[in-house]
């Protein structure tokens, strides 16, 4: 288990007195997430909401115009047909990728150091990539018809061409922005179920309650929660190297000199990760510094980024080369031309700007002094990101604007439209971040949480530890008061769980650490009982082994589920080529399955994704919003520092009094007997 490190214990802030925690418990985290979502509205948020808002206005009034007049309003012309349009679609894209790597990647390589900022960034994915599809959304003039581009029947008998990357890109960042979403849900819900239960308002506790599903923090649906999360993050990790891999075969597969070359995937999957760690670190900073965040988000956390961005940007530094040596390598004399042209025709502004932004300015990061300097990390982080912005500006647009013919070379200047678009995306971006800061939980709680040493219960609060505990302070009852079971492991939760009928639901037991609860549910296990449950904070790795609980079935439906997605994005696409919709292209014959790989994957992660979180939902019997354990009023600590067993009653073994005196003999501090 990862143990803090020395910033999380003692960080001085420039402006702020230095914080000492030298032993963070539970609850303060539980305090210093909730408090921005509890507190008063302050100036400063609306202060930034505000500005947001009307940007957002702006990109609505400019939308509309477009949509009025046509998008000969911007500065499109023959040859740039392409221009401000795709540098924001793939400028947003690249954005949402660092969300997904934090949490999925990072989190399949047990980096804890993720757990205090993946919750951002997850929503900031989440809002990237509604930026992203507002630009392919509007680009096509005729913005009535996008349906086209879906296949559905329509009375032209008419479908769309699956071999185009064009459509791989309707469906990859689509369907990457759905996954994140289930991703950032699941990982949301234990925390809304914690504001739920700090909630001071009937109107907080019903609409924080809905989303919350009724989650009860108990072992069953951790036991299936953490599989449905492994596996989300197992699925999100290919499929976020893959979007920015097809996005960029919108340009790769093309003849145009500039484009059409094997380094895209690779660069652009490094670019997209760079720049969305910038976007991380700008939002991190004002986040951590307004909220007052300094023990959670630590400097630790900022030099891991700073690392991070300086090997993405050394990569991108690469990729830059490495266009130039295969331009001059391959001998074409139009490949030769057009990197010149970048460097030093009518755009090499915009070059040079790329280059300082992506290649010389990360370079101070070499120096830890500059990774934990809150003043240059927050600089440096917006220089990189408004190079990301000229990077596809430069991609796209000097590839294009000179063209085979010199008597078709033109310029591009944006109007007063395009401007307002790209200020418009920032504004729906931050207007959407500014509401999750101001109504969710920004931190994942729970999962900082179980990076802290007291939430080990092998650790230095382990078992010794516990008994001894126990044996002070009450009066051991042995177990053998009730008949123990045949077998260690004979504990097995049904596959629905049903609530008992009679007066009673059973007893809750509150116990203060997951040490002790660990020791007791071992006791309990061996005592026999069936009809039973932990409930904590937060997942408590071994619980699951000391309850008896089997493996999950969960992963048997998702891999059902993925295959059924493959076999149908394959089969539709098999049947569009060769039966409902035969082109002839390029001469290449009509099944033609290379081409159908990347929908046949994109189809198959979002059928997992969705077998993963529905499947869990099912197998915890969720949203389950009434149930006899909410009427307790300790229980609301579940969610926050305390740690519960509940024993029902029609439990064969379950006698009203001889089970609380059992829990109280295994150290409980309270014990209850709940009323159905």
């Amino acid at each position: 288990m990862a143990q803090p490190d020395a910033d999380l214990l003692h960080n001085p802030v420039a402006g702020h007195p230095p914080l000492i925690l030298r032993s963070p418990d539970f609850h303060s985290i539980t305090e210093a997430v909730a408090e921005p979502v509890e507190r008063t509205t302050p100036i400063g948020w609306w202060l930034f909401f505000i500005p947001s808002l009307g940007l957002l206005s702006l990109l609505g009034i400019a939308v509309a115009w477009l949509f009025w007049e046509g998008i000969g309003i911007w500065g499109l012309n023959q040859p740039v047909g392409w221009a401000w349009d795709i540098t924001n679609f793939v400028f947003w894209v690249g954005i949402g990728h660092a969300g997904t790597l934090i949490s999925a990647i990072l989190f399949l390589f047990r980096q804890t150091w993720r757990t205090s900022i993946n919750r951002s960034a997850e929503a900031m994915t989440i809002f990237a990539v509604m930026c992203a599809l507002t630009f392919p959304g509007i680009h096509v003039g005729r913005v009535w018809v996008a349906y086209w581009m879906f296949p559905l029947p329509n009375q032209m008998d008419m479908w769309p061409n699956f071999r185009s990357p064009l459509l791989w890109d309707v469906f990859a960042v689509s369907i990457y922005g759905t996954v994140s979403v289930l991703f950032w849900y699941v990982g949301l819900i234990p925390d809304l179920a914690t504001m739920r239960d700090r909630a001071k308002t009937s109107t907080r506790q019903f609409v924080y309650g809905i989303f919350a599903l009724g989650w009860r923090g108990s072992q069953r649906q951790w036991h299936h929660y953490e599989s449905a999360y492994l596996i989300l993050a197992a699925l999100a990790t290919p499929l976020v190297l893959s979007v920015h891999s097809i996005v960029s075969m919108d340009f790769a597969v093309s003849l145009l000199p500039g484009w059409h070359t094997t380094v895209f995937p690779p660069y652009f999957v490094a670019g997209a990760i760079f720049s969305g760690f910038a976007m991380v670190l700008t939002l991190m900073v004002i986040c951590r510094w307004a909220f007052k965040l300094e023990h959670i988000v630590t400097l630790r956390h900022f030099d891991y980024m700073a690392k991070i961005m300086l090997v993405t940007g050394t990569i991108v530094g690469y990729a830059y080369a490495t266009e130039f040596f295969i331009a001059w390598y391959s001998g074409n004399p139009y490949e030769v031309f057009t990197f010149l042209n970048r460097a030093g025709g009518p755009y090499a502004w915009a070059y040079w700007i790329m280059i300082s932004c992506n290649v010389i300015s990360p370079q101070v990061f070499w120096f830890k002094k500059a990774r934990t300097s809150i003043p240059i990390l927050f600089a440096v982080s917006i220089v990189i990101n408004i190079g990301m912005w000229f990077e596809r500006f430069v991609i796209i647009v000097t590839s294009l604007h000179r063209d085979f013919l010199p008597s078709s070379w033109g310029y591009f200047s944006p109007t007063v439209w395009d401007i307002a678009c790209l200020l418009g995306s920032f504004g729906l971006f931050f207007t959407m971040f500014c509401l999750f800061v101001r109504f969710l939980p920004m931190v994942a709680t729970a999962e900082v949480k179980t990076v802290l040493p007291q939430a080990n219960p092998h650790g230095q609060h382990g078992h010794a530890v516990a008994e001894r505990e126990i044996a002070l302070h009450h009066e051991v009852v042995p177990v053998a008061m009730v008949e123990p079971a045949p077998s260690r492991w004979r504990f097995e939760m049904p596959l629905v769980p049903r609530l008992p009928k009679g007066p009673y639901f059973g007893v809750l037991a509150e116990f203060t650490t997951p040490a002790e609860l660990y020791r007791a549910c071992e006791r309990v296990r061996d005592a026999g009982f069936s009809r039973w449950d932990a409930h904590t904070p937060f997942p408590v790795h071994g619980l699951s082994k000391a309850m008896g609980l089997r493996r999950s079935t969960l992963p048997w439906i998702v891999l059902v589920l993925a295959l059924t997605g493959a076999a149908a994005g394959f089969l539709l696409q098999w049947w569009v080529h060769t039966t409902a919709y035969p082109l002839v292209i390029s001469g290449k014959p009509f099944f033609t399955w290379p081409a159908f790989i990347p929908i046949t994957f994109e189809v198959a992660v979002l059928f997992g994704a969705l077998g993963a979180v529905f499947g869990m939902l099912g197998l915890n019997r969720l949203p389950m919003h009434h149930h006899p354990l909410f009427k307790s009023k300790v229980f609301e600590r579940a969610s926050d520092d305390t740690f519960f067993i509940s024993i029902e009653s029609w439990d064969p073994r379950f006698d009203p009094s001889g089970t609380a005196t059992l829990m109280k003999s295994l150290g409980a501090r309270s014990v209850e007997l709940l009323e159905s």
